[in-house]
């Protein structure tokens, strides 16, 4: 308790299994003697590696020095029953099979509107896995397979049914319209056949309807939750829109169709989203994103002495916003920033071992520090 204070009570050697609905009691001194109740959700997550962890992952020789480096962290023996030859695939997978068990432990012991925030996380997850299933179908793949490519955290009852490449309007009539996606899916009903365009048209509509779904629920929660999420899903859809306009150049994508697949809550909203649908080259998004400081610097090449891409310093200024969050309390940002970073987090591991088994040595360290 010395680290305590008059607002925050500070816990010491906590455990995973802690997590669940704790009351705090605060009576007053005499002479009133008023007693004080407040109850609200405790969660306890593992913490993110720290700078000598990837020290020490990038000196590993092999990849069971890998995942004896890894047990030595928060990790634990999660790869203890995994036997050689290791593989980075399997290492992923496992790294994705401890991120199922954390957040489905969160979500069972979460109430609403925790709860609700929890589930809209888990419908980007079922819109991947819905647009994987689509393809993987049109391309004759095994059902079953599909079905184990896809992320846990995005399952759901019906996705066993996307075994035919229907046209739009028929899987949303078949199969989607009793699942959560259902009114997300709505603009992307049409006659029309499926094909890889369409295909690739329908996942930005999905993530269009779903972002400005998500930030007007956030709204909605209002405080410091909004704050936090509007800010962090403001740079999703500005990120997509951004994405969506540099790869249409050079594709049968019209400009209208491109500006309908923008989402509308970002920072470009509304002047920058017109303007990037008059660009026709690469320049010309770059001369957008000047307007508009944070983005600016992403596009300005000048700096960039360890030559990252793009989308890498996307992924590097989405990490900075993921860690601010917690800089703030009392909010249900920490739940999807957590997420976010603990994904990053498994990108890095699984370059590293990739990097380990091509030996190559030399890009080891392009990984995306987030600490």
């Amino acid at each position: 308790m010395t680290v305590s204070n008059a607002t925050h009570v500070t816990l010491r050697n906590v455990g995973f299994n802690l997590s669940g609905n704790f009351t705090c009691e605060v009576t007053a001194d005499a002479p009133s003697f008023y007693t004080g109740v407040a109850t609200n959700v405790l969660t306890v997550v593992d913490s993110l590696l720290k700078k000598t962890d990837y020290l020490n992952l990038v000196q590993c020789e092999t990849l069971d020095d890998l995942k004896l480096q890894l047990h030595s962290t928060d990790y634990g023996p999660f790869l203890a029953s995994e036997t050689s030859p290791l593989t980075a695939s399997i290492i992923d997978e496992k790294l994705r099979e401890s991120l199922v068990v954390e957040f489905e432990h969160l979500r069972n012991q979460a109430v609403q509107p925790l709860a609700g925030f929890l589930d809209f996380i888990t419908y980007s997850y079922m819109i991947d896995n819905t647009i994987l299933l689509i393809t993987g179908t049109l391309h004759e793949r095994p059902a079953l397979e599909l079905i184990k490519k896809c992320n846990p955290l995005g399952r759901f009852e019906q996705m066993e049914a996307i075994n035919m490449a229907l046209a739009p309007i028929d899987l949303y009539n078949a199969i989607l319209i009793d699942t959560p996606l259902a009114p997300f899916f709505v603009d992307c009903i049409t006659e029309q056949d499926m094909d890889e365009l369409n295909i690739e048209l329908i996942r930005n509509v999905l993530y269009k309807s779903y972002l400005e779904a998500f930030y007007a629920y956030c709204q909605e929660l209002g405080g410091t939750t909004a704050d936090v999420m509007c800010e962090i899903l403001a740079f999703e859809a500005d990120r997509r829109a951004i994405g969506i306009t540099i790869n249409a150049f050079g594709t049968a994508l019209t400009k209208e169709e491109c500006v309908g697949l923008y989402p509308s809550c970002g920072r470009l909203y509304p002047d920058g989203l017109v303007a990037l649908g008059r660009a026709a080259e690469y320049e010309q998004v770059r001369a957008v994103a000047t307007h508009y400081p944070e983005y600016g610097a992403l596009f300005d090449d000048s700096n960039n002495t360890d030559g990252r891409s793009l989308e890498e310093k996307f992924h590097i200024y989405e990490a900075k916003l993921h860690v601010r969050s917690f800089m703030r309390q009392f909010h249900f940002g920490v739940f999807y920033s957590y997420l976010k970073l603990k994904e990053q987090e498994f990108r890095n591991i699984v370059w590293i071992a990739e990097c380990i088994a091509q030996k190559r040595r030399d890009k080891i360290e392009n990984f995306i520090s987030l600490l």
